[in-house]
């Protein structure tokens, strides 16, 4: 006769290691003696210094803390949830427990007598292993200093390793500078750069740089006679030098050289030039590599003069983010070099419209790239979320400076839709009409939004908060941001709707720790990665950003990383943020690549354990920072 209750128990352990090296009966003998625990929500397991059980535990559904308590202090260690082992230590040594667990929520679990599993580790060897490993490791607290870094991959590449990728290396800068001072004669530095075959001279003043002097700029002044060669060599310096600290890899290089049409930067000890000169990097001393390399591709893209040249850089950036995910580069550098790479291709079509309009710009405007490009998050082919803003103009002269400005939005938004931006489904974008707007109009819009805030208002505030100036006049969307902090300031109504706003996605767990899934619509039971965990993280380092009155940091995890330093007794929960906000951006990244797709909608069934547990971890900091928002705007009316 069929032992249904040991049947259902076996389909469950073999989805988890150990017990799928077992072979199906050996399986099905563990079940049969398996004893089926209930625990309520606060139940202790076992205590710290309790005599060994005579079993261990799995968790079949809940979650179960795993504590030690030291001087007086409690400290998670662990936190286990679905398939996790726990109580492994009678099966090492006969002797006390060193850890209590506590169920943290109604859990249900199954006990497995020592005495039945303890023959099959010592004939299975892989079993046997698997458990010591996992006796070993006792912490998979993502608070841990220990397990920093790691949130988001046990194999994760800190940024202070020798990346295996050509162009994530340091790059190699000369330490024997070639300086002059700042009234040195020109001709005497020319000499110079003839006697010690070099193409720069580096003009220096108590060791601090104040500009650099290339062979280029005595051809552009000298050479023409716009200059006698005498002159001091101030005259014709350029300044200030473009600084970085030891450590800029050969991608940053390369991209901050196209950045700013420039052939030389300066190392100095803080990366600024405020201090002292310790190298310089030339245009030549990079080693271009072939194929898909930063550089090389941004070089492609300010060339290209057709969409199709254009959507085949992007399929070829596209490749290389593929293999940034596959070495497992950092998501830091990996964030800013698509970024880079992102905003070159906004900016050539942007170049490629205007030429097509031929004619110029009525005045100064500026194009707005909102949402996950102008928080440096956009790695995917996502859609769009853009906007301009331009000069103020006389009223009379305000409908035709408008329309030519949607007009050049509209070619602009095709021109990324033919390349892979798709369209935003709320034309979220330059071509509608309420997104192209003088000065004084933004300003009126987001005056409106911030004095009466309702769920509406909140939703585009929290899209325009996150912006990046991808072309034009940097001082228009300087004024747009100073009015934003102005009318932030003491506005507690606006900041309380927008943290209670923040919280509103509540954990992505639902009872017994089960992943919420969509229940209805096209992605019925799949998880909705985007909305349940990317939104929450994000939204939460928006409103804590903001209350700070901290401008120019729209990246979610370098807002966390602000935070921590802001805030010292919550570093260690913000530094959590920073990396469960890298962690689902490289998740959900890896999940479009996999799938031809966004990557926001996930079949549950398709990932590993291992996957599950990571993501849930991520759960557990964004249920913390938004507990932590609850308190410091005391929004629980608002929910």
């Amino acid at each position: 006769m069929k032992n249904t209750i040991a049947e259902r128990i076996a389909d469950f352990l073999k989805r988890f290691p150990p017990f799928d090296l077992l072979k199906p009966h050996q399986l099905l003998d563990i079940s049969r003696e398996v004893k089926v625990v209930y625990v309520q929500k606060g139940d202790t397991i076992f205590n710290q210094g309790d005599e060994g059980h005579s079993q261990f535990y799995v968790v079949h559904k809940g979650a179960v803390a795993i504590q030690r308590k030291e001087n007086g202090q409690t400290d998670t260690l662990d936190k286990c949830d679905e398939g996790d082992i726990f109580g492994l230590r009678p099966l090492f040594a006969k002797e006390n427990y060193m850890i209590s667990a506590n169920a943290e929520e109604e859990s249900i679990l199954y006990a497995i007598p020592i005495e039945i599993f303890q023959p099959l580790i010592k004939r299975n060897y892989r079993v046997g292993q698997f458990l010591i490993e996992s006796f070993a490791s006792n912490t998979r607290n993502p608070y841990s200093r220990e397990h920093r870094g790691k949130l988001y991959t046990e194999n994760e590449i800190q940024e202070d390793s020798a990346p295996e990728l050509f162009e994530l290396q340091p790059v190699q800068y000369v330490k024997n500078i070639i300086s002059c001072t700042k009234n040195t004669a020109v001709s005497t530095v020319a000499k110079l750069m003839s006697a010690k075959n070099v193409g720069s001279v580096l003009v220096v003043e108590n060791v601090i740089p104040l500009g650099i002097v290339t062979d280029k700029d005595i051809r552009n002044t000298i050479a023409v006679g716009i200059y006698p060669i005498d002159i001091a060599v101030e005259k014709i310096m350029s300044a200030p030098v473009i600084c970085y600290a030891k450590g800029l890899t050969i991608a940053q290089a390369q991209v901050a050289m196209m950045k700013h049409k420039i052939s030389h930067l300066c190392i100095t000890k803080d990366g600024t030039p405020n201090t002292k000169v310790l190298g310089i990097v030339s245009e030549h001393d990079i080693i271009v590599s072939q194929g898909n390399n930063p550089a090389v591709l941004i070089k492609a893209i300010e060339r290209a003069n057709k969409s199709k040249v254009l959507k085949a850089i992007h399929e070829r950036i596209m490749h290389l983010l593929n293999g940034y995910l596959q070495q497992n580069i950092p998501m830091t550098h990996v964030s800013k070099i698509m970024f880079e790479l992102n905003d070159a291709t906004i900016k050539r079509v942007i170049e490629r419209s205007l030429e097509k309009i031929k004619t110029p710009p009525p005045v100064k405007f500026a194009w707005m790239s909102l949402g996950s490009q102008g928080r440096k998050e956009q790695l995917l082919h996502t859609d769009q979320d853009n906007a301009i803003v331009f000069e103020d103009v006389p009223e009379n002269k305000l409908e035709a400076t408008k329309a030519y400005f949607l007009e050049l939005a509209k070619l602009v938004n095709k021109g990324l839709n033919n390349i892979g931006f798709d369209y935003c489904p709320a034309d979220m974008m330059a071509r509608n009409p309420n997104y192209t707007l003088s000065l004084q109009e933004w300003k009126k819009q987001f005056t409106e939004w911030m004095t009466s805030p309702g769920n509406d208002e909140i939703l585009l505030c929290s899209i325009f908060f996150d912006y990046d100036i991808s072309y034009g006049d940097v001082w228009l969307t300087n004024q747009i941001s100073d009015h934003i902090f102005k009318l932030s300031e003491n506005n507690q109504l606006f900041l309380t709707a927008l943290a209670s706003s923040s919280i509103r996605s509540a954990s992505p767990l639902g009872f017994f720790r089960q992943f919420l899934v969509e229940t209805n619509g096209e992605y019925k039971d799949f998880f909705d990665l985007k909305k349940r965990a990317i939104m929450p993280i994000t939204d939460a380092g928006r409103v804590l950003i903001l209350q700070h009155k901290i401008k120019n940091i729209n990246n979610t995890a370098e807002r966390f990383e602000k935070l921590a330093e802001l805030e010292p007794q919550n570093r260690e929960l913000y530094l959590s943020c920073s990396y469960t906000a890298k962690a689902l951006l490289k998740f959900r990244t890896k999940q479009g690549l996999l799938h031809n797709d966004t990557g926001r909608f996930i079949e549950l069934d398709t990932l590993s354990k291992e996957e599950k547990i990571k993501l849930k971890r991520c759960f557990k900091t964004i249920n913390d920072v938004q507990e932590l928002i609850k308190l410091r705007f005391k929004i629980t009316a608002f929910l």
